[in-house]
C-alpha cells in the first residue's frame, strides 16, 4: 500500500509539473474583460468615454521555449482582433529568467518588431517595469520606440478619441527601478512630476505604473490605474490564493479590480513568467477595459 501511494503521488505530483511548466505558461491567453464607470467618465460631454475600449498586454518576458517571437505575435494578432481603441504595455518585455541563465535571453529587436504590429486608432503607449530597469532600461525604450511605441516615463499626453472625447493617458516610472539589496528598491517614479504634465481639472485621467503599489497614494485625480507586476501570483492555489506576492502590500493588490474613494485599479494577471517558467491557477491573459 505505501508504494503504491508513493507511487500514485509521484504520478500526480509528474502531471501537475508538467502542466504548470510545459502546458500552462504557453496556452493561448485568456481574455479577461472589467467595466469601468467614474462621475469624472461621464459628467461632461466632451470627455464622455463611455464605450471607450483599452487593451493591455502586461509582462511579456520574451524568452527562448516559453515567450517566443512567434508567440509574442500571436498574441498581438489577438489583441487587434479585439478591436481596441487604445493600447497600452505594462512593462517587464525582457526575459525575468535570471535563475535560469542568459540564455533564455529573446533578442530585443525579436519581441519589439513583433509589438511593432499592434494597431489602434488612439496609438500604443507603454512604461518600463522593473526587469526592464535592471537589464538596460534605455534600451528596452529605444527598442519600444523604435517600434512606434511611445513611451511615458513619468509624463502624461492628452488623447481626442474619434467621438471627441479627451482625456489624459500618464505612465509612471518603475517603482522598484533599481535593487538595493534583498526586497529592497529604488525607484524611478515621480508620482507629483508626472501629473504636473495634465493640464485642467476636468478630463479624465488613466495612469499607467508597473507596480500596483502605488494605488493607495495616488489623487482622486487619477480615475483609472492599470498595473502588470504581480503576474496574479503567477501561482494561485484554490481557496488559498497565491503564497507570494511580489508587493510590499503583500496580497492587497494581488490581481483583479479594486475599487478605492471612486479610483478604479486593475491588476493583469500577465503573460509571461518571471523567476521560473511556471504557472498555476493563473492562465496567462490579455486584459479588455471598457468604460461605460
Amino acid at each position: 500500500m505505501l508504494v503504491e501511494t508513493l507511487i500514485g503521488g509521484s504520478a500526480v505530483a509528474g502531471a501537475l509539473g508538467g502542466y504548470a511548466v510545459g502546458y500552462a505558461p504557453m496556452i493561448k491567453p485568456r481574455i479577461k474583460r472589467y467595466r469601468v464607470r467614474s462621475d469624472r467618465l461621464e459628467f461632461f460631454r466632451h470627455v464622455n468615454l463611455t464605450g471607450l475600449r483599452v487593451v493591455a498586454l502586461a509582462d511579456l518576458h520574451a524568452c527562448r521555449l516559453w515567450m517566443t517571437r512567434a508567440r509574442i505575435g500571436a498574441i498581438v494578432e489577438q489583441a487587434n482582433a479585439l478591436k481596441p481603441d487604445l493600447v497600452v504595455l505594462l512593462g517587464d518585455y525582457v526575459s525575468g529568467m535570471e535563475r535560469l541563465g542568459r540564455w533564455t535571453d529573446l533578442p530585443m529587436t525579436d519581441w519589439s518588431e513583433a509589438l511593432s504590429g499592434l494597431s489602434a486608432p488612439l496609438g500604443t503607449f507603454a512604461v518600463l517595469g522593473n526587469h526592464d530597469c535592471w537589464r538596460g532600461g534605455a534600451d528596452v525604450r529605444r527598442h519600444l520606440e523604435e517600434a512606434g511605441i511611445a513611451v511615458l516615463q513619468n509624463m502624461a499626453v492628452k488623447l481626442r478619441t474619434t467621438a471627441g472625447a479627451r482625456f489624459w493617458l500618464a505612465g509612471l516610472g518603475s517603482q522598484r527601478a533599481e535593487k538595493l539589496g534583498r526586497k529592497r528598491f529604488r525607484g524611478e517614479d515621480d508620482l507629483a512630476g508626472t501629473l504636473t504634465h495634465v493640464r485642467g481639472d476636468t478630463e479624465p485621467v488613466v495612469l499607467l505604473a508597473h507596480e500596483p503599489d502605488v494605488f493607495p497614494e495616488i489623487p482622486d485625480r487619477i480615475d483609472v490605474m492599470l498595473s502588470g507586476h504581480t503576474h496574479g501570483g503567477q501561482v494561485r492555489f484554490p481557496y488559498l490564493g497565491p503564497p507570494y506576492v511580489p508587493s510590499r502590500h503583500g496580497r492587497r493588490y494581488a490581481y483583479g479590480h479594486f475599487t478605492e474613494r471612486s479610483r478604479h485599479l486593475i491588476v493583469s494577471g500577465g503573460l509571461g513568467c518571471s523567476g521560473l517558467p511556471l504557472r498555476f491557477g493563473m492562465p496567462p491573459e490579455i486584459v479588455v477595459v471598457e468604460v461605460g
